[in-house]
Order: structure tokens, then C-alpha cells, then sequence
């Protein structure tokens, strides 16, 4: 093979394990069997030398030993406990009611309920479809513009992405932590410093609220420009409802509780994000049990929704370091950085063109492809430019986010689409969300500014 041809190979297995992905193949089977196949003609033609192949049993042993991947199917019981236990339709009932005398208040009880939610499970598509089930048909009866409600429901339940405890950032978490120790050791420093989860956790509070603020502020925008988009509800029906703050009180401290105690352990140095998940989850089944809504069957349900997706989860870390083995035999690592460091405007170029490619590739593909792919590829090679590791995660994780609502393929739309009533047309999904996107890139050009909005709380706490 000639060595032009030989320098394009990283080039072209990246874009045939994108195509086959595209064909709508198992994502953890598309990545290690592009990757094998790539290597067993390399291997023929002599262009790829087989031992890199050897460290796929300690690359699999690396992923079973990482206990800090122990609390993504902790953190998935605790979310899929949370919503079987109806707390959710508890929430957006009291919370209606709190707001729902003002212009848009509806609008903002559903951001608000998908703040919580985010905090409580992280998983997206559970968070958008209760989302839709319990507060779409509402939103639509009372006269919101169909834009207007399916845009705040699906970018409310993207909020799981960015606001701790989030899956996202737990893996997030472990590449980054990788890529960092990865960069530091590539520039001869061999005592690294390490970045943890409860880093990326705290540096994720202050963009994640931003986001929830500007969505408020976007829906109060609209109830003064566009009012009839979003009308109040009469007061005489609020009216109706005994004991109003006795039930807000009541839906609201439970979660709030388990969230602080969740969170607080992490962030107060008391517990590792895998430990605080064990925590969550067990406040999980006793908030479920008090609620008495826990029995055999919800139990085997919730089982069963945790195993799926934390094996999904799994396997396609395990297909994703097959690839990576690969990517990096035939030098695409070396490839991608020369290339980074040629662009013109140094470490700008540099992580402008990654934070496109990751928002383009967020169109087609899913986060944990993106995680487990691209930036492992990428984030060594930014982080030995000087970045910090910790806005790096979180410019990463609002990238990410974003990518749930980027038609035509965002999962938040999909999961919208598959609960909407027929009398909402695809498009009108499609138009709801495009302002919620602008906000999204606002979000992540305020945080390129001004990197202190993700490195201040973690500094603070953590020194």
C-alpha cells in the first residue's frame, strides 16, 4: 500500500464505522467490527502490526476493574426507581399549580420539574417522554402554542446531560481523567495530576443552572411578546386545590432530599460519585416504598430497565476500545494531532474545529459514541495545548447535550415524536426546539469567554 494511501487509512476507518452506523448496525458491534476488519487487512498487506490487537484483553479487564463505571447502573436503578415510583407526575402537578396564574407558568413548571428530574435520574429519554406524557397534553389543552411545548419539554429533558448527577458526565469523567493523565505523561510529567467525577460534577452546577435560567427567561420573553403562545391558567381552577403548599412541600422534599444527599456526599468529599450512587439508589426504593408505590413486578422492571441499558452502555465501551486500538496502530492519534496543531489560530482553531465536528456529529450519532470515539481521540491532544481538563469536560458535555436537539436525528426529538399526539406534525417539533438551540450554543460561547463559569466551584471547593 502506498504511503499516500497509508496516511488516509485513520481518515477512512473513521468514516466507514460512521457509515455503518448510519446503516443502523449495533453501535458497540460497528465499532469493534470496523475496526477488526480494518486490522485484518492491514495485517495482510503488512500496513498493521497485529500486536496492538493484544491489548484488547487488558483494555476489557481495564473497563470490568474501573470502579468508578460501577456507578452508571447505580445511578440508572436510582433514575428508573425515581420515575416508576410517579414522582414525576406528582412534581408537575404541584408545580403547575405554584405557576401556573402567570403568563408562561406552565412553560416554566416543566423547566423546573425537568431540573429536578435531571438531577434525580440523568437518563434523557425517560426524563422526555414522562415529560410528554404528563404535561404535553396539558400544555396543548390550555392553549400553548404546539412550538412552544414540545420545545421546552425536549430541551428540559436534555437537562439530564449537563446537570449532576448525570451519566454523561460519569463517563465523561473517566475519558477525561484518561485523556489528562494521557497528555501530562506525553509531555514527560510522570506524577500526573488526575481530574475525578466530582469535579466534572461541580463544575457542571453553575452552566447547568445558567441553561435552566436562560429556558426561563426565554419562556418570560415569549409571555410578554407572544402572550397568547403561553396563557395562564383561570384562577378559579388553582382555586379548587386544598392545602396548595402542603402538596408542593410534600412533592417537592423528597427528591430535593435524595438530590442533596446525593450530591452533597459528592461534592462535600464525604463519598465517590459510585458510592453516593449506591446511596441514591437505596433512597431510591425507600422513597418508592413510603410512596407505596414499590412491589415485585416494578422491582423486576426496574432490574430489567437497568441492565439493558447499562450493558448497552458496556459493550459499546468495549467495541469503542477495539476501535481506538485500531485508530491509534495505524497512527491516526499522531495524524489527528499534527493536523490540530497546523490549524491557524493555534489551541482557538484547535478547539473551535473539534467543538464543530462533535455538534455536526451530534446530528447522526449518539453521546456515548461521541465519548467513547472522538474524544478520547481528541482530548490528549487539547489538553497538551494548555486547556483545562475540567472546562474542557464541560464545554464537551453542553456540546453533547445540544446534539439531543439537533434535528433530524436528535433522541430527544425521536423520544417526543414517539409520545406526541398525531395532531403534532414533526415539524412543529422540529421549529420548537431551534430556539432552544440557540440558547445552547449562547451557552457554550459564554462559557468559551468565560472558562471560570465551569473552574470557580471546583477551585473553591477543591483548591
Amino acid at each position: 500500500m502506498t504511503d499516500v494511501l497509508l496516511e488516509f487509512i485513520p481518515l477512512l476507518l473513521f468514516i466507514g464505522a460512521i457509515f455503518i452506523l448510519l446503516l443502523g448496525y449495533s453501535v458497540a458491534f460497528s465499532l469493534a467490527g470496523t475496526g477488526l476488519l480494518f486490522a485484518a487487512i492491514g495485517t495482510m498487506t503488512g500496513d498493521f502490526d497485529a500486536i496492538f490487537l493484544q491489548a484488547i484483553p487488558s483494555r476489557i479487564f481495564g473497563i470490568m476493574n474501573n470502579e468508578v463505571l460501577i456507578a452508571v447502573p447505580l445511578f440508572v436503578f436510582m433514575g428508573v426507581m425515581l420515575e416508576k415510583s410517579r414522582i414525576a407526575e406528582e412534581l408537575l402537578d404541584t408545580m403547575a399549580a405554584l405557576f401556573g396564574t402567570m403568563r408562561g407558568g406552565l412553560g416554566i413548571s416543566v423547566t423546573v420539574v425537568g431540573m429536578l428530574l435531571a438531577a434525580s435520574t440523568g437518563i434523557v429519554g425517560a426524563t422526555v417522554v414522562t415529560m410528554g406524557l404528563l404535561s404535553l397534553p396539558t400544555m396543548l389543552r390550555r392553549g400553548y402554542d404546539p412550538k412552544v411545548a414540545t420545545g421546552v419539554i425536549c430541551a428540559s429533558g436534555t437537562l439530564g446531560q449537563i446537570i449532576p448527577p448525570s451519566i454523561v458526565l460519569v463517563l465523561l469523567g473517566d475519558v477525561i481523567s484518561s485523556a489528562y493523565q494521557q497528555s501530562q505523561l506525553d509531555q514527560g510529567i510522570f506524577s500526573p495530576d488526575t481530574v475525578t467525577v466530582g469535579d466534572l460534577f461541580l463544575g457542571a452546577l453553575i452552566p447547568g443552572l445558567m441553561l435552566v435560567g436562560a429556558y426561563i427567561i426565554y419562556l418570560v420573553y415569549c409571555a410578554i411578546v407572544r402572550p397568547a403562545t403561553v396563557p395562564a391558567i383561570p384562577q378559579q381552577e388553582l382555586d379548587a386545590i386544598d392545602n396548595l403548599w402542603l402538596r408542593a412541600a410534600k412533592a417537592l422534599v423528597p427528591p430535593v432530599a435524595l438530590i442533596g444527599l446525593v450530591l452533597g456526599s459528592i461534592l462535600g468529599g464525604l463519598a465517590t460519585p459510585t458510592e453516593a450512587a449506591s446511596v441514591g439508589a437505596v433512597g431510591a426504593i425507600i422513597l418508592a416504598g413510603f410512596r407505596k408505590s414499590l412491589n415485585l413486578q416494578i422491582l423486576k422492571e426496574v432490574m430489567r430497565s437497568t441492565t439493558q441499558v447499562s450493558s448497552m452502555v458496556f459493550i459499546i465501551l468495549v467495541g469503542a476500545s477495539i476501535f481506538s486500538l485500531v485508530f491509534r496502530g495505524y497512527g491516526g492519534d499522531d495524524m489527528v494531532r499534527e493536523f490540530l496543531e497546523d490549524l491557524p489560530g493555534g489551541v482557538f482553531g484547535a478547539m473551535a474545529l473539534v467543538m464543530l465536528i462533535i455538534f455536526l456529529l451530534g446530528f447522526f450519532l449518539d453521546f456515548i459514541e461521541i465519548t467513547f470515539v472522538v474524544v478520547p481521540i481528541v482530548a490528549p491532544i487539547l489538553l497538551a495545548m494548555g486547556l483545562d481538563p475540567i472546562w474542557l469536560g464541560i464545554m464537551f458535555a453542553i456540546n453533547l447535550q445540544t446534539s439531543f436537539l439537533t434535528p433530524p436525528f436528535g433522541f430527544a426529538l425521536f423520544y417526543l415524536r414517539g409520545v406526541a399526539p398525531p395532531s403534532i406534525s414533526t415539524g412543529e417539533i422540529y421549529r420548537g426546539v431551534i430556539p432552544f438551540i440557540f440558547i445552547q450554543l449562547l451557552a457554550l460561547a459564554a462559557l468559551a469567554m468565560w472558562p471560570s463559569l465551569a473552574t470557580w466551584l471546583p477551585t473553591l471547593v477543591y483548591g
